[in-house]
């Protein structure tokens, strides 16, 4: 799909057309879709967000690759948490195709260019969205990236309130396992809401376990609403295939994964049931942990894709849950047949920060379930928590 644009884009507070003036880009759309396209209302963005995730993974790819020989590309942003040319390039590239295809919808992210102008790496983000943009002949400009950059950012868009359409990017869900190797998942995600609704969304995991025997590794998942899960290998030419979550039915034959940060002793089920990590025969009231990874969005992956059976997230007092790092997991999971509410069995709900949609308030806490769990997990977290 061939797309001409006249150069209109989006910005809030920083665009103006005297200084911006429009220019002239022609777009290609690599994307094919798994279903007839008459049977997702939002087939033309979905195009496009699979498009742009699929470059920004192809970035990774290539920044992770070269990142331990310059080891000025990894820095610590003020809440402790690590963040890469990798974060800010994806961010870029994504907004770039979004906001030239899409100009009127806005897009709320996880990142701005300030922390990146302070500390000299806008050459390094340039040089890496530029290799992976598909705009035209036209050279990106240092202000275009930044611009791109800054038009997710905080102080981009303000909702007024409203049910509004608009984009959710976590450029990389799992910094921190981008950095520890290839063992490690990490993820980019992208979602488009419509008046509270997550109508599709697209992941990418560069680095998930092949399924086929010729070794590829990588992954690209999208849903559609109506339309379900699917997924295919990131890298090479292959064909959708359709996910489903698991089957079990029994919370001491799931299969469960937390977060990193959050010990099985910190939640609620642990009362009733110890945890075992290991591949060993489960005894008494033990249940399996699967390993850890970083981040949330690849925990929301490996329920989707019946890999794991329940992800269970607890709220802390010190640190805020952002839209981005649920909102893509949510219809995936929910297109495959799964169920996401908070610890009261609420869906969660994107507008409740009304005017920015960056942050989501669930009760207690997230869980993510095969559907078939969650009135007996619901059941048990209710009874438990008040003892913790």
């Amino acid at each position: 799909m061939h797309i001409l644009d006249t150069g209109a884009r989006f910005s809030a507070v920083r665009f103006s057309p005297a200084l911006n003036p429009p220019r002239r880009r022609y777009f290609t759309i690599r994307a094919n879709l798994p279903f007839p396209k008459h049977q997702a209302k939002y087939h033309k963005e979905l195009e496009a967000a699979i498009d742009a995730v699929d470059r920004a993974c192809r970035l990774c790819v290539d920044v992770k690759r070269s990142l331990f020989s310059s080891k000025d590309k990894i820095l610590e942003k003020n809440d402790q948490t690590p963040v890469t040319v990798a974060d800010f390039g994806v961010q870029a590239l994504v907004s770039l195709e979004l906001s030239e295809l899409f100009p009127s919808i806005p897009l709320v992210a996880e990142e701005d260019s300030l922390f990146l102008r302070e500390n000299n790496l806008v050459s390094s983000v340039v040089s890496e969205v530029i290799a992976k943009a598909s705009v035209g002949d036209d050279h990106l400009s240092d202000a275009d990236v930044l611009e791109a950059i800054d038009r997710g950012g905080k102080d981009a868009y303000t909702f007024c309130n409203k049910p509004a359409t608009y984009w959710v990017l976590d450029p990389i869900d799992g910094t921190r396992g981008f950095l520890k190797g290839d063992d490690a998942l990490y993820v980019v995600g992208l979602a488009l809401v419509v008046d509270n609704e997550i109508v599709l969304g697209v992941m990418g995991c560069p680095n998930w376990p092949g399924d086929s025997s010729d070794g590829t590794t990588g992954t690209l998942m999208l849903s559609h609403i109506g339309c379900g899960t699917w997924t295919k290998s990131l890298l090479v030419s292959d064909d959708w295939t359709r996910r489903f979550v698991d089957a079990c039915g029994l919370v001491t034959k799931a299969r469960f994964c937390i977060q990193e940060s959050q010990p099985w002793e910190s939640l609620p089920l642990s009362s009733l049931f110890d945890a075992k990590i290991d591949s060993g025969d489960l005894h008494g009231n033990e249940i399996r942990l699967l390993p850890t990874c970083c981040g949330s969005l690849c925990k929301y992956l490996m329920v989707a894709s019946g890999r794991a059976s329940v992800f269970l997230l607890r709220v802390r007092t010190e640190r805020t849950i952002k839209s981005w790092d649920h909102a893509v997991g949510i219809i995936c999971v929910h297109e495959a047949g799964g169920k996401v509410t908070d610890w009261e069995g609420v869906d969660i709900n994107l507008e409740e920060d009304q005017s920015e949609r960056r942050i989501i308030f669930p009760a207690g806490g997230v869980v993510v379930s095969n559907g078939s769990l969650h009135p007996q997990l619901l059941e048990m977290i209710s009874s438990a928590s008040p003892t913790l």
